[in-house]
């Protein structure tokens, strides 16, 4: 277990340093919007940090990185209920550091100010273009579902071996690009924690969104996949694993 819960503090601290970091330090970093990476280069960096992470930690831990995807393991029956607590604390502890070390960084650039400024995720006024609760609360379900699909589909030992980071990578990446106007996407209550204490300015008091939507459409899918597709393997007793990576 001990091993398994520094992959999920390695793997977390990665994923919010990597797409959280490029979000406050490449999106836009200068006055000439065309030297930022924009969107794409987000979303793209949100996905390259769970592919590497699922590729170099999977085979330890089964990769989660996130208590969402946790809860969907574990109703899937692919990871034991007794190290959900925690991979929980464990994956909130990565992200806080990592919102730690990017606030830190972001620090030593003169005039910088944290408020509003740390890739938080929001709603209404906090969201990037103004999005509704409600709209946002959709969107966060509805992505974190399809993402835990995606997820218990590509390590399903049915599956085509070695190509589970690569699927779940592109994925998050295409969430991202779905959803960053939306609510700066989370899909992972880790990542909204993460930076939200840090940023102010309103991310503290809408963390419980983004933490209940995203939990929800993780509950759903994890329920739903067994159901829907039916089962290739027990896992209750084993985290989710990509065979290939195993051997």
């Amino acid at each position: 277990m001990a091993h398994r819960l520094a992959a999920e503090f390695v793997g977390t601290f990665w994923l919010v340093l990597g797409g959280c970091g490029a979000a406050v330090f490449a999106a836009d970093p200068a006055e000439d919007k065309s030297v930022g990476i924009g969107f794409l280069g987000v979303s793209l960096a949100f996905g390259l940090t769970v592919l590497t992470g699922v590729y170099a930690f999977g085979v330890i831990s089964g990769g989660h990185f996130n208590p969402a995807v946790t809860l969907g393991a574990a109703l899937a029956k692919r990871v034991e209920w007794k190290a959900l607590p925690a991979y929980w604390i464990t994956q909130v502890l990565g992200g806080l550091v990592a919102g730690a070390v990017i606030y830190l960084i972001a620090k030593g650039k003169p005039g910088f100010t944290a408020t509003g400024h740390l890739a938080a995720n929001g709603y209404g006024d906090h969201s990037p273009f103004g999005y509704s609760l409600a709209a946002v609360a959709i969107t966060e379900i509805l992505l974190t579902f399809i993402f835990l699909l995606v997820i218990l589909g590509a390590t399903d030992n049915r599956a085509p071996k070695g190509f589970a980071g690569l699927a779940i990578g592109l994925t998050l990446t295409l969430i991202h690009l779905i959803s960053i106007p939306i609510s700066n996407t989370s899909v992972n209550p880790a990542r909204s924690t993460g930076v939200a204490f840090f940023n102010g300015d309103g991310a503290p008091a809408q963390l419980w969104v983004f933490w209940l939507a995203p939990l929800v459409g993780a509950a759903i899918a994890g329920v739903l996949y067994p159901l829907l597709f039916g089962h290739g393997e027990e896992l209750a007793d084993r985290p989710v694993r990509d065979d290939a990576l195993e051997r």
